[in-house]
């Protein structure tokens, strides 16, 4: 039978390189924006993900700093199925965000050189409006199929 994860379990799984699906309140008649992106864990710790603009309207960042809430999901999957969903508080933003602080989260994602590129690019670009959000978890959902999988 499914059940949740214990504390030790979610926090783990939490701080794996899963791209996590973001969900925040609109504010306007659309229904929430959902979008997946990538971000940084440590158990124990805060979330942080950065997102930005290249020359298009900051609708994320807006509906982000509005909501001051949201919802980040990360899932397995594949069997054994596995999801920790974290509803947050926005508790900062570094506008912009060091490369460093870029680096630390594209570095889970891609290998050194390449995540050096992808920051030195979106840093570089003449049109870019970047903002690192840092998210205090304030409620855990979570569910895992591994002792369906015996």
């Amino acid at each position: 039978m499914p059940g949740p994860m214990t504390e030790r379990e979610r926090q783990a799984f939490l701080a794996e390189p899963h791209v996590a699906v973001l969900s925040v309140a609109s504010d306007d008649d659309r229904p929430p924006l959902t979008v997946p992106l990538w971000y940084s864990y440590r158990p124990g710790g805060d979330i942080t993900f950065f997102t930005g603009t290249q020359g298009r309207k900051a609708r994320k960042i807006r509906l982000i700093e509005k909501a001051g809430v949201l919802s980040l999901s990360v899932q397995h999957g594949e069997f054994p199925y596995r999801y920790v969903t974290v509803e947050g508080t926005v508790v900062g933003e570094d506008r912009p965000p060091s490369a460093e602080q870029m680096l630390t989260i594209a570095r889970r994602y891609l290998p050194e050189e390449a995540a050096r590129g992808f920051v030195e690019a979106e840093l570089g670009h003449p049109e870019s409006e970047l903002v690192l959000f840092t998210v205090r978890p304030d409620r855990w959902l979570t569910l895992d199929f591994a002792d369906e999988a015996g």
